[in-house]
């Protein structure tokens, strides 16, 4: 499993106009990528670095302020570019495989007492963050 986690001032995600999850204060927006052999052990350790990682202001972490997270499913973070010009995505797991996971992975942070709003998967995103710092963290279990 794969995450970017973004700080950030004010984010959301709209699909086909409609804006379907947001930051409505600062918080986290986390880009997750799930591969073929990602299960719960994968879930339960990237929600919990993500609820418990020190990258807020005054290195507070989300649990500590109740940091709201926005979470994106983005399969494109297992991208091979090793050959050619064009990325392959043999490693991202199929959507039957990912989704449920990215789906566990909000209900973790959830469980973490933090207030997750999420994309739509599979479906074309546009993604609006103001990146606060920036600061930005890839995690990879």
């Amino acid at each position: 499993m794969r995450a970017v986690v973004q700080r950030a001032s004010r984010a959301r995600v709209e699909v086909d106009g409609e804006t379907v999850g947001e930051l409505e204060r600062p918080g986290l927006v986390v880009l997750l990528g799930v591969t073929h052999d990602d299960g719960p052990a994968q879930v339960e350790t990237v929600a919990r670095k993500i609820a418990q990682l020190r990258i807020l202001r005054d290195e507070q972490a989300a649990v500590d302020v109740d940091a709201p997270v926005l979470l994106v499913s983005q399969f494109t973070l297992y991208a091979d570019t090793a050959k050619g010009r064009r990325p392959t995505w043999n490693r991202a797991a199929p959507g039957a495989v990912a989704e449920p996971l990215v789906e566990a992975v909000a209900d973790a942070l959830r469980g973490h007492g933090l207030t997750v709003q999420t994309g739509r998967f599979g479906a074309d995103m546009a993604v609006h963050l103001v990146n606060d710092g920036p600061v930005t963290i890839l995690l990879e279990y």
